[in-house]
């Protein structure tokens, strides 16, 4: 595959369709010419709701789990941050809404820039910096939760692409796994140093025109396999999927493209374990469930039954002949239905 080079997103009105060698710094959004699928011009309020953007900062370790998300669905702003211990599978949750995105600030691109969300004792920051690259996740929720962590980026390949989605729009999806943490969080009248624990990150930036209606299925991985390469995985099921996809992995922090994946699981109780796998029999993945965040919400407009599980993957990833073992290591699985 053709890498496309990491310009300005819009050209001439119109998304560059594909993958890109690295993070887009330029997501010009506002130079999209949206359309009915009629061919006629979207209206400015029809082009302004039609924009979505959500971000993600998940940490692992054998002994700490942790995410956070930041999300603008026009309407709303949403926010969301979890820890879980896992020896004791004790969870800590707080979840926030703010009507039309008040208090709530989104980067314009992964490389440099800021997220925030901040109300009365919560305050939540995304950073992007470009000299050296990292990113950077601090919360603030009064003395329940502080996190002050960092995910360099130096010498690694992230996923960077652009694909189709519906008719008329598109969607850029920029990910990242299978990096070192350093900082600390302090939880549970704790103060944890990540570097210490092992933890390893994940980082999802996405936006675009997205389909009023979607699910998906996804998941993610960071840790070090039994030969000690540094791993980290990111697979998805039904977004970002016309003609380009964002499955990949990370063997030592080199970017392997995956083909399509499949997410077999019981809807009805999503605690049995899950198989994930591809169909170039790359992945070969069972995921075993030791808790869950969820999010769920319908207020016909918008409405949303979201699913995060964390837990431990086992199995074996074939990578150019290599089988690579997989085993104990902690990660995240999604089901979700929205529709924005």
């Amino acid at each position: 595959m053709t890498l496309l080079a990491p310009a300005p997103l819009i050209a001439n009105g119109l998304p560059r369709l594909g993958q890109f060698s690295d993070s887009l710094s330029v997501i010009n959004h506002r130079d999209f010419r949206l359309e009915t699928p009629f061919g006629k011009p979207a209206s400015r309020l029809g082009q302004w709701l039609g924009f979505k953007q959500f971000q993600y900062f998940g940490g692992m370790s054998d002994s700490l789990v942790f995410g956070c998300a930041l999300a603008h669905l026009r309407h709303m702003g949403m926010a969301f941050v979890y820890v879980v211990d896992m020896k004791t599978g004790e969870l800590f949750s707080r979840s926030y809404r703010s009507p039309l995105g008040l208090g709530l600030s989104l980067a314009e691109n992964p490389v440099e820039g800021l997220s925030r969300f901040r109300m009365p004792g919560i305050d939540i920051q995304m950073g992007y910096e470009k000299h050296p690259r990292q990113k950077t996740l601090r919360v603030t929720l009064g003395d329940m939760l502080e996190i002050d962590a960092a995910m360099p980026e130096s010498g690694f390949e992230p996923m960077s692409i652009c694909t189709r989605t519906a008719y008329t729009g598109w969607v850029y999806a920029n990910k990242t796994a299978g990096l070192d943490l350093h900082g600390q969080l302090r939880f549970n009248g704790s103060t944890h140093d990540l570097a210490r624990l092992g933890a390893m990150g994940h980082h999802d930036y996405s936006c675009g025109h997205m389909r009023r209606e979607t699910f998906w299925n996804w998941a993610c991985l960071s840790g070090m396999s039994t030969e000690g390469h540094r791993l980290g995985l990111n697979l998805s099921c039904g977004v970002n999927e016309t003609s380009f996809t964002e499955n990949c992995l990370w063997l030592d922090g080199k970017l392997i493209k995956v083909n399509l994946t499949r997410f077999d699981f019981d809807q009805k109780n999503l605690m049995a374990p899950w198989r994930v796998s591809s169909d170039d029999g790359v992945v070969d993945l069972l995921f075993t469930p030791l808790g869950m965040h969820r999010e769920t919400m319908d207020l016909k407009l918008l409405a949303s039954n979201f699913k995060q599980l964390f837990g431990r993957f086992d199995g074996v990833l074939h990578v150019k002949g290599e089988d690579i073992v997989v085993k104990g290591l902690s990660g995240f699985v999604e089901d979700q239905y929205v529709k924005w």
